[in-house]
């Protein structure tokens, strides 16, 4: 069984930048897409990235041209670099992980939580101002 977790979240203030990371263990997700979610207080949990089969990569508006996601597959590893970091940022991030997909991936498929069949247990991210 897949287990994913991250880490890198913490404190940083507004205009800062982050990376998490999260690796996986159990198996190897060569064959599967990774996406980044995050929930903040109140809110429901939304598609922040997602990288599928061929590197191909995906990001949610509000976070394009800020962040970036890449995945290194002989880590088994996927990571989230966030630059210019804003107060509306700071939510819980979740990594997460397809079933075996196929090579090229869709923004309706990358940015559906349904797509997703494992998930870390989050971190912490809080932007101040």
């Amino acid at each position: 069984q897949v287990q994913l977790v991250e880490s890198g979240g913490g404190l940083v203030p507004a205009g800062g930048s982050l990376t998490l990371s999260c690796a996986a263990s159990g198996r190897s997700l060569r064959d599967h897409a990774r996406g980044w979610f995050r929930q903040a207080p109140g809110k429901d949990r939304e598609f922040v990235a997602g990288i599928d089969r061929s590197g191909g990569t995906f990001y949610a508006d509000s976070v394009k041209g800020r962040f970036t996601v890449s995945r290194d597959n002989a880590k088994n590893a996927v990571s989230l670099l966030m630059n210019n970091l804003k107060p509306d940022d700071t939510a819980v991030y979740y990594c997460a992980a397809t079933p075996r997909t196929a090579f090229f991936a869709t923004m309706n498929y990358m940015s559906a939580q349904k797509s997703y069949d494992t998930w870390g247990p989050g971190t912490q991210v809080t932007v101040s101002s």
